[in-house]
């Protein structure tokens, strides 16, 4: 099975915590799942490490998951996601949220994530969340 891996699942996942998706992730890992990233994620988590031996590690790691890339249609499906929640009256408070969630929805693969916008996403437009 492939799964997405959102930003905020990882940030849970290097920081040590262990909430229920970093149980998730961790059990994924240890079952040998495909676990997969996109250019957003990889962006999103690596701009936030400070330490420069810890960015090399990440970047190493990082480099050996699969990799979904974003071609200019995933951007479209972006912005009709975002615009379609807000004719609908719900607002997503990043973008780049729904660019993660084009990526998962074009790859047919769940997405793991800790973010309640990937939930009205998920409601409203397709998406398909690893619970």
């Amino acid at each position: 099975m492939m799964v997405l891996v959102d930003t905020t699942v990882w940030m849970d996942f290097f920081a040590a915590r262990s909430p229920g998706h970093v149980v998730t992730l961790e059990n994924l890992i240890i079952n040998r799942e495909d676990i997969c990233i996109c250019g957003i994620v990889l962006t999103e988590v690596l701009q936030g490490i400070r330490n420069d031996s810890e960015f090399k590690k990440t970047r190493d790691l990082f480099g050996k998951l699969l990799f979904l890339p974003m071609p200019y249609h995933i951007f479209l499906k972006a912005a009709e996601i975002y615009r379609g929640l807000r004719r609908k009256g719900i607002t997503i408070r990043k973008s780049v949220d729904c660019m993660i969630a084009s990526v998962a929805i074009e790859n047919d693969i769940p997405l793991l994530h800790n973010d309640k916008d990937f939930e009205a996403i998920e409601e409203h437009s397709g998406l398909k969340c690893y619970k």
